[in-house]
């Protein structure tokens, strides 16, 4: 079994299920659970019940949330006392920002965005070319870095011991730079790329107001809403809640699209959703042909029913 590490994503002191999914990408290795500036004696169960054979307590003095440097030399600093040969994390904004620092310090490779991971062979597979295609690529280096797309991967348990030990590191801060403030997007109740369901509006939204609609169901989901570049360019919606190859890649479990012709600018950025739901008038959208699942009728006759439904 190789000793694998796993970048562990915490918010409201809540583990995020996409990094149960990493953590099953690692299956049936030795798994380090790497717990950086929060408290694991609230997490410590969970991370058990995926797998976790140690979870590490990484600390350092100072304030390290608001230098990625520096917490990418503390967790660079961990791998070596452990003697990790793997380090898997999200490719989420944190896991790409991290992992890609980690691997200028370490002197390693790193693949991003990948779909899957085979640890023992060093391979991972990720999509080409906007997704027309998948490729199975080799690493080579001492240490294999790599970063999972969101919901890619299945969660599944899998108990392991869940050790807690702790780990001080007493690097120093580079400097090089410093998060003064961080500001969300109001209107963007859970992130797109991370969402396990997304409803989608196209230009047959007509309106920003419209989005209301949309909204409403995906509260009753715990969906996030995401929009076409259609419907952003007629300036209905923002440019960060747009789906596809100029906005963001998501690979939810469930997507629904609303009124989305599917374009192969917007399938690129959602097709490895698991199901896909495709609402629209015209029977002949493309949309149609790559859905699991289609309903032919007007969105503002269809979203509330299913609405109401649920």
């Amino acid at each position: 079994m190789a000793r694998t590490g796993i970048l562990i994503e915490i918010e409201n002191n809540v583990v995020k299920e996409t990094s149960f999914g990493v953590m099953t990408a690692a299956a049936g290795q030795e798994i380090y659970a790497l717990v950086l500036g929060h408290d694991v004696s609230a997490v410590k169960n969970v991370l058990a019940e995926y797998g976790a054979t140690v979870i590490v307590n990484i600390t350092a003095p100072g304030d390290t949330s608001s230098s990625p440097d520096l917490q990418a030399q503390i967790l660079a600093a961990a791998v070596k006392e452990y003697n990790l040969e793997t380090l898997l994390g999200t490719a989420s904004t944190t896991g790409k920002d991290l992992f890609a620092r980690m691997a200028a310090i370490l002197d390693e490779p790193l693949v991003s965005d990948c779909v899957q991971v085979n640890i023992a062979d060093k391979t991972v597979k990720k999509s080409h070319f906007s997704g027309k295609t998948f490729a199975t690529l080799k690493v080579n280096g001492s240490i294999f870095l790599c970063t999972i797309r969101p919901n890619s991967i299945e969660p599944v348990p899998s108990s392991g011991a869940g050790e807690i030990v702790e780990f001080t590191s007493d690097v120093a801060d580079p400097g090089l730079i410093k998060i003064v403030e961080v500001k969300k997007d109001a209107g963007e109740k859970l992130d797109l790329t991370e969402a396990p369901v997304i409803i989608t509006g196209g230009r047959a939204i007509k309106a920003a107001e419209n989005y209301q609609m949309l909204e409403a169901c995906a509260k009753k989901m715990g969906a996030a809403v995401g929009a076409s570049r259609a419907a952003v360019d007629a300036g209905y919606a923002p440019h960060s809640m747009q789906v596809g190859q100029t906005g963001k890649t998501v690979s939810p479990r469930l997507y629904i699209a609303c009124g989305v012709s599917g374009a192969v600018q917007h399938f690129a950025g959602m097709k490895t959703s698991k199901v896909i739901v495709a609402i629209n008038e015209d029977k002949d959208a493309p949309i149609f042909s790559k859905c699991d699942y289609g309903i032919v009728g007007d969105i503002f006759d269809v979203v509330p029913v299913l609405t109401e439904k649920l």
